[in-house]
């Protein structure tokens, strides 16, 4: 029996007994869902592909958003060589062979080859410095994909010769209808609260959701794939909840953080994560949080909720659960102070309700030519040139003078801010000592 025969046996039998995910490989560009902003219409990746004139490319995103998909349609749609390999297996001598097959390839037939080199980044620098000359003189077009920072894991020359694609994980909507499409292809149906809690638990990855979507359908059976059988195939309990009760748990949230109890807090964030709720809302929320609560009693609360916002996009979940349950645990347990929020609420208030007033001129800008003649900065007094490091002048309009937005709690640092300004820098015009102000 000739090869192409054995070849089309193989890939038939594989279309019935491949994993679902394999099977519902998108055929042309037009059944790729998602990555409409690069691979919608008059987008450039797709006009390369469409034009076979792709340059080198590195595919940069998260598991189960496309990267190697994308180069499958590439290897249909080209006219060139495609070659692929994987760095996690591939050696300097794999590279060095692909290289002189695409030169006898270009040199018999005149055509170019296409190099699809997945996991890019575990390719060490020699590994990746072998492929510079090829990639270089377009004996190879590369197409790496990666899922770590290519500006990390890539050589700068091999990143400067390549054209930097990010692929972005799914939205609920892509997701929904890549799992619509596979129900479909199987002849099954599905509750819409299995949908939406698959849709919520594979954190844009359409291939996880695929995976977990055929585990699902062999619990049914011949039913529909109902809440029960996505649970059982996440291994995880359903803990969604609507709008109404999504505004409820964030409120008991905030609450209890504010409230200082570190335990009620860490509760909720669990709640939430377990619901699939979306870690950048948390992490927003933490920010805010800081600042409005904590504000001046303990600074460092915002650095650290600005460090858990940031790991959250860094890291992910679930790794980055532990960001945020470290900044809860702080933010829950720092001193409270509401301070910052009430004096950029009553400096407001003057913005809104009061003249607005000139600049004193001895504040104004004078840098630029002329404004000496003007009088700007006449009679500015440089705090730094005094050995206190502060000097009475005056800092705001007229009208305004003596109104005073801080007034410091004595509530952990901020009763250092008290003192501070109890003294040479604020004393009586600041009126710190009143406490006519009594909230936290």
């Amino acid at each position: 029996m000739p090869d192409d025969l054995f070849d089309a046996v193989a890939e038939e039998r594989l279309r019935t007994q491949a994993p679902l995910a394999a099977r519902m490989r998108p055929r042309t560009l037009d059944d790729l869902v998602g990555q409409d902003h690069v691979l919608g219409p008059g987008r450039p990746l797709r006009a390369m592909v469409e034009q076979d004139r792709l340059s080198s490319v590195i595919l940069w995103g998260p598991p189960g958003t496309g990267k190697t998909t994308l180069a499958r349609l590439i290897a249909g749609a080209t006219a060139r060589g495609f070659v692929a390999l994987s760095a996690v297996s591939a050696g300097v001598k794999d590279v060095r062979d692909t290289i002189a097959g695409a030169r006898r390839l270009l040199g018999e037939q005149g055509r170019g080859t296409i190099l699809f080199l997945d996991e890019v980044h575990r390719f060490n620098r020699a590994q990746q410095d072998a492929l510079l000359p090829a990639v270089e003189d377009g004996t190879l077009v590369l197409i790496g994909a990666t899922t770590e920072n290519p500006y990390f894991s890539v050589n700068a020359p091999l990143l400067s010769r390549s054209t930097l694609f990010r692929l972005e994980p799914l939205g609920p909507g892509a997701l929904r209808a890549v799992l619509t499409r596979a129900l479909a292809a199987e002849g099954a149906t599905a509750t819409d609260e299995a949908l939406d809690l698959l849709v919520g638990l594979v954190d844009g990855d359409a291939r996880a959701a695929l995976t977990s979507l055929e585990v699902a359908l062999a619990l049914s059976g011949d039913g529909p794939v109902d809440l029960a059988a996505v649970e059982a195939a996440r291994s995880t309990r359903a803990l969604r909840y609507g709008a109404d009760e999504h505004y409820d748990i964030a409120s008991a949230f905030i609450k209890s953080l504010r409230g200082s109890d570190v335990d009620a807090a860490l509760y909720w964030l669990a709640r939430m994560l377990a619901a699939g709720e979306d870690p950048r809302f948390v992490a927003r929320r933490l920010v805010i949080l800081a600042s409005e609560d904590v504000g001046m009693a303990d600074p460092s609360a915002l650095l650290v909720a600005d460090a858990a916002a940031r790991a959250v996009e860094f890291v992910g979940l679930p790794e980055a659960a532990l960001n945020l349950a470290q900044a809860v645990v702080h933010l829950a347990g720092a001193p409270k102070s509401n301070r910052v929020t009430t004096a950029l609420g009553a400096a407001r208030a003057d913005v809104e309700d009061e003249p607005a007033g000139r600049v004193p001129p001895h504040l104004r800008d004078a840098h630029y030519p002329g404004a000496a003649r003007l009088g700007h900065g006449r009679g500015y007094r440089y705090p730094h040139d005094d050995p206190a490091g502060w000097v009475a002048q005056a800092y705001r309009p007229e009208h305004l003078e003596g109104r005073v937005y801080y007034r410091p709690s004595q509530h952990g640092a901020e009763a250092r801010w008290r003192a501070w300004l109890d003294g040479p820098g604020g004393g009586e015009d600041r009126g710190v000592r009143e406490d006519d102000d009594p909230g936290g």
